[in-house]
């Protein structure tokens, strides 16, 4: 027996989720290579190769990391859900006031002694959904009731909805909305969820007013101007435009491995728009498939949600791959124009170890929950 079809052979749990993961893993370490040789140049002397081993490693230990969070039982979780939310909190409002500042954003502090940034908002985002998944689950008997479920739900979720957003306001909308698809999921009261959208927009509204006196710790301004940039330039601004035109370049078979143009004109080919780096290089109908595998991600989520025999396990699992799947479907928005910039990578591709890293993990507990039920099936 091969050693692929030992360590075949010892995954549990969806095994169309394990060759998602695999297929998105493969993408990234290629995608990533060819579309960093300006990032090399700039900052390593041209060591493309450093940057492919750094990236590389970050992916293993990320798998590894999915491997070792698939055995634990799922209802595990549940009972740290938590203290994570709790620890996200003054890891939130550290970063406000201390983070380091990359790109204009504080949304990285640096972890002592080992000079490795790491983005606590990924943290937060797994810690609040682990939390809403508790939260919904445990109060199935009386959904329904205001005090009682509704608002210790919503605190919570404005709360680090309302720390993440100063420095990343698109993170803090897609946890927002993720948070809301699991309310609907959880049976919560519709005019309950009513309720949350529009304090929801209150919260939005009271940030862009203190980012008019407080512009060096809330970016409202970088708001406004992307969403007035949006309206006013039919075609996109420079950035969307060299995503274009790099997609245009890959008609439906691509440029090739290692062949893209673009790559040279974007800015973070290798994060924000590595989609078009994708479609460049490997053309329109690899693009396609790249959409594929996240739409099939969902749909097998939602088996789990019909065959988890505890409600832990379903919000769980809808949760976590709601998150993924609408993050990737934003960031392949804006490289096509369909909305603003936002800054959101493609999860499991874009270069970036906190996010591969928690992405990994959140592809751990999904399949820890199908791993639970295929052993009770």
């Amino acid at each position: 027996m091969s050693l692929g079809t030992r360590i075949y052979a010892e995954l549990r749990g969806d095994r169309t989720i394990w060759t998602i993961i695999a297929v998105l893993s493969i993408f990234s370490i290629l995608v990533v290579y060819s579309s960093t040789g300006t990032l090399a140049y700039r900052e390593m002397s041209g060591n493309t190769e450093a940057l492919l081993m750094k990236h590389f490693m970050i992916v293993a230990g990320g798998l590894f990391l999915t491997y070792l969070a698939h055995l634990l039982h799922y209802m595990r979780y549940s009972k740290i859900a938590p203290y994570l939310l709790m620890l996200s909190v003054p890891l939130l409002i550290y970063t406000i006031a201390f983070g380091a500042d990359i790109n204009d954003a504080r949304r990285w502090i640096t972890v002592p002694f080992v000079s490795i940034t790491f983005q606590t908002s990924d943290f937060a985002k797994l810690a609040l959904i682990l939390f809403v998944a508790r939260a919904i689950s445990s109060k199935q008997d009386y959904i329904k009731d205001f005090n009682s479920a509704f608002l210790p739900i919503i605190v919570p979720v404005l709360g680090i909805c309302g720390l993440i957003a100063p420095a990343d306001l698109s993170s803090a909308i897609l946890l927002f909305f993720t948070c809301v698809s699991m309310m609907f999921v959880g049976r919560v009261a519709l005019q309950y969820i009513g309720l949350l959208l529009l304090l929801g927009i209150v919260v939005f509204a009271m940030l862009v007013l203190l980012g008019e006196f407080f512009p060096e710790v809330i970016r409202s301004e970088t708001w406004v101007s992307r969403v007035r940039d949006f309206v006013d330039q039919p075609d996109g601004g420079y950035q969307v435009q060299q995503a274009k035109i790099a997609m245009a370049n890959g008609e439906w078979l691509g440029l090739g491995p290692g062949n893209s143009i673009q790559r040279n004109y974007l800015p973070s080919p290798y994060s924000d728009f590595i989609y078009a780096i994708i479609v460049e290089e490997y053309g329109i109908f690899t693009g396609m498939l790249i959409i594929l595998l996240y739409v099939l991600l969902f749909f097998r989520a939602t088996r789990l949600v019909t065959k988890s025999p505890k409600a832990f396990g379903a919000m769980l699992a809808i949760g976590l791959s709601i998150s993924m799947v609408l993050q990737a479907f934003i960031n392949i928005a804006v490289s096509v124009h369909l909305v603003p910039v936002t800054g959101v990578t493609l999860p499991m591709i874009s270069m970036g170890g906190t996010s591969i890293l928690f992405t990994c993990l959140s592809f751990g507990m999904i399949l820890s929950v199908s791993k639970y039920i295929e052993s009770v099936s």
